[in-house]
């Protein structure tokens, strides 16, 4: 299956420093990585990307595997010296397969699983998660519970969403989104404005797309590739399911 590299370098080189933005309080790590160190077997992370969540669980030594479409995410994360029981492969979560490995936690952070567009391809990913599932292993996600008064909306022109320093430069990243309510799909685009004192401002664009979920969707899909133990909370504390939070943080196992 062919998947493009919908965040290239741009995307990769500044998405560290984003993601501690947007979910340094989120407790999103600490979260997964208690699950790997409850896990018997090793882990896989599906859309890995530069390893802000796999890299401690690593360092944890743990046996890993990161998996992800962006080659640039992995040079990046390659970068920061992992460990060698960390092994990166590059490959859509839609359709994998490592053979006779089974995996004690499979895990996608991040709204990694929102990428997956279509139903026909979301369950072709989950039938291979519950493949690589060793007896007993945990199968862990989250993706944001969509607001009714924001998705409605099809059009959300460019803002800026965050601005952050990187040593002498200063980065704004400026994003526009576009919806298509038939099929939950978002167009997003990222812009990142670069300002570094005495050298003109660069800028560069990332789109991606992402599908949307409400929670009975992903309860349905879950069934509908035999996992028969759900359970959805509303944040990484393990809260209840309330919509409101603006989190959708699954564990199944079959």
């Amino acid at each position: 299956m062919d998947v493009p590299d919908a965040y290239g370098r741009a995307d990769a080189r500044h998405c560290d420093f984003a993601f501690g933005l947007f979910r340094g309080a989120s407790g999103d790590v600490e979260f997964y990585r208690g699950l790997a160190k409850e896990a018997v077997g090793p882990v896989l992370e599906l859309g890995c990307g530069t390893g802000r969540v796999l890299l401690p669980m690593a360092r944890d030594g743990i046996a890993c595997t990161g998996l992800d479409s962006s080659e640039a995410m992995l040079e990046e994360l390659r970068r920061r010296r992992p460990p060698g029981n960390l092994r990166l492969v590059q490959g859509p979560m839609q359709s994998f397969d490592f053979g006779s490995d089974r995996f004690g936690l499979i895990f996608s952070a991040f709204r990694s699983f929102q990428h997956v567009l279509t139903v026909e391809d979301q369950l072709s990913c989950l039938g291979a998660v519950r493949r690589h599932l060793a007896p007993g292993g945990l199968f862990a996600f989250d993706v944001f519970a969509p607001k009714l008064e924001r998705i409605a909306r099809v059009e959300e022109p460019e803002a800026e969403e965050a601005r952050w320093k990187e040593d002498e430069t200063e980065v704004v990243r400026l994003t526009g989104v576009r919806r298509d309510p038939a099929t939950q799909v978002m167009e997003v685009t990222f812009r990142y404005e670069s300002r570094t004192p005495g050298q003109p401002p660069e800028s560069k664009t990332v789109r991606t797309k992402m599908r949307y979920f409400f929670r009975y969707e992903l309860e349905h899909l879950l069934a509908r590739t035999g996992f028969t133990d759900v359970r959805i909370f509303g944040g990484f504390d393990r809260r209840p399911f309330d919509y409101f939070s603006g989190e959708t943080v699954v564990l199944a196992r079959v």
